[in-house]
This record gives C-alpha cells, sequence and structure tokens, in this order.
C-alpha cells in the first residue's frame, strides 16, 4: 500500500500524518520526516497516526528515534490518535506508557 506523509505547521506545533503502512521498506520516509520537523518544530511535534493501517517494529523504532530526537531541544512529542493497530503494537511493546498519546493533535 505505501506511505504518505503530509506536514502541517500552525499554532499548536507540527503536526505529521501518516497514512499508508509505517514498515522496512517506509519506515526511513517517515523517520526522516521527523527529523526534519525536530530542527523547525517550536512548540511541540504531533505524530497522526489514526490512518496508519499496519506498523512494524521498523515504525516503532522510527517513533522511539523521533521522541529521543526531541529530547535534547526539549519539544514535546505526542502521538495522535493511533489507530487500533498501532495502539495494539505500541500496547503489546509497553510504549504507551513512554509516548504521549493524544486523540487530538
Amino acid at each position: 500500500m505505501g506511505l504518505e506523509i503530509s506536514v502541517n505547521e500552525g499554532g499548536s506545533g507540527t503536526v505529521i500524518t501518516a497514512k499508508g503502512e509505517v514498515d522496512l521498506g517506509s519506515a526511513p520516509q517517515l523517520r526522516d520526516a521527523i527529523l526534519k520537523a525536530v530542527k523547525s518544530a517550536k512548540t511541540g511535534l504531533a505524530i497522526d497516526l489514526s490512518s496508519v493501517g499496519y506498523m512494524d517494529s521498523s515504525g516503532v523504532a522510527t517513533l522511539v528515534e523521533g521522541l529521543k530526537a526531541c529530547r535534547e531541544p526539549n519539544i514535546p512529542f505526542s502521538i495522535v490518535s493511533p489507530s487500533q493497530s498501532v495502539r495494539k503494537v505500541l500496547e503489546l511493546s509497553r510504549l504507551d506508557s513512554v509516548f504521549t498519546i493524544k486523540e487530538k493533535a
């Protein structure tokens, strides 16, 4: 299915919206978008995963890398509206307690 990424900057921060599947082949695309956004984000970075139907360990590692990249410049990092399948992956890996998960950006 592939992965589509859009980036929107607003008053409440930068929102990256991912649509499709985040796997070994597409995770680098999400990683690049996150790391680029960290450089310009000022008030926060949110990753909208509401339209991601599948995420493997590569996608999870990408999110962890994004969280770590935001710690140094002290930029709030959150996951927004994870789909049911993504939420399950985060819960099984116990990362739901590590990430800030919001229902709206």
